[in-house]
């Protein structure tokens, strides 16, 4: 394995292979490709850095990654899915995205929803059939611990979990809070 040389074309497929399969943001497809290179020649590695920083760049100024448009539609699926906006934001931070990237992507939640973070609790319960659409017994402590874990306050699983049905979570993830 020692001794093998880390070309721009080399280098070339494997950012354009990870980006065929995977959005990413400029530092993650960064991370990917050191990481690579030092698995496949670890004694060619420091060399391919300026190499990488390259074919980044040129990415970026021709299109092909942008932050921004990574980080909207990163946050709008991860919004949909449940996450809150504590967790969305560790998300887009684990990937590089800049903290002022990841607040304009998170800021365009507000339009779609009074309470974006409220909205997300409610599909967050949906998805792991707490409050009003568990199956079981009520253990109310269990479920304030599974939204305290995702990232939300202790005011807004409190209001999802008072909801007495599908419907009155509907509404409260429509309307807000009070």
């Amino acid at each position: 394995m020692s001794g093998r040389e880390i070309g721009l074309e080399l280098l070339e497929r494997w950012a354009l292979g990870y980006l065929g399969r995977y959005a990413s943001s400029t530092e993650n497809l960064r991370r990917v490709l050191i990481r690579r290179a030092r698995r496949y020649s670890p004694e060619a590695a420091p060399q391919a850095r300026a190499q990488i920083d390259a074919i980044v760049m040129r990415y970026r100024e021709s299109g092909l990654l942008d932050d921004s448009t990574y980080a909207g539609a990163r946050v709008e699926s991860l919004h949909r899915r449940g996450d809150s906006l504590r967790a969305i934001r560790a998300r887009l931070a684990a990937k590089g995205v800049p903290v002022a990237v990841a607040a304009d992507a998170i800021s365009g939640l507000r339009d779609k929803a009074p309470d974006p973070d409220l909205a997300a609790a409610c599909a967050f319960a949906r998805r792991r059939r707490l409050g009003p659409f568990r199956r079981g017994t009520e253990d109310r402590q269990r479920e304030l611990a599974a939204f305290a874990r995702a990232g939300f306050s202790r005011r807004i699983a409190g209001a999802v979990l008072a909801c007495g049905d599908i419907e009155a979570v509907e509404a409260l993830e429509r309307d807000g809070l009070c």
